[in-house]
């Protein structure tokens, strides 16, 4: 198993560090599509959905990357008080609870989603825009199941913090 969980951070520090630097390509996409805009009165939807696209990489990939790294956001008034040991009991708690089963639920929603929208090679509806919308409900469906796996690396650990604290 420990092997496995390497994997998993791994594979979402990769695509993390992937989505990080996808923001280099979003900034430069929205400054080109402003520029057009303002200065020559040119404008495309495909350049606008593009933005989108790259947008949802960002934070798709990188939700469980930065989950991974504990830069998520919590509400964390009673967490940061916590032991060591109370907080790897927390995370398992609302892992089991709450992550992995909310994750599984959008992976089977997505899953089918994506799958129809691929079946019938759904382009966006908008005049110019771009084809394949597919690719993003796909995006969608790839980010809930790296979540997933970083929430069963994440329990993992703690567990590991219980036993080695125990």
């Amino acid at each position: 198993m420990k092997t496995i969980v390497h994997y998993i951070d791994r594979l979402n520090a990769v695509l993390g560090t992937f989505a990080s630097w996808s923001t280099l390509l979003l900034v430069l996409l929205v400054c080109l599509d402003v520029l057009l805009r303002y200065f020559f009165q040119w404008s495309r939807v495909w350049m606008m959905e593009l933005e989108i696209y790259v947008f949802a990489i960002i934070f798709l990939l990188g939700s469980a990357y930065a989950f991974q790294k504990d830069r998520h956001v919590r509400v964390d008034v009673f967490y940061s008080n916590m032991s060591i040991k109370k907080q790897a009991f927390v995370n398992i708690v609302g892992g089991l609870i709450f992550l992995l089963p909310w994750t599984l639920v959008m992976i089977y929603i997505l899953q089918r989603y994506f799958l129809k929208s691929l079946r019938i090679g759904e382009s966006s509806s908008q005049p110019g825009g771009l084809p394949a919308l597919y690719v993003l409900k796909g995006i969608l469906l790839v980010g809930f199941f790296l979540l997933f796996l970083q929430g069963i690396s994440s329990i993992y650990k703690s567990l590991h913090h219980l036993k080695k604290r125990s």
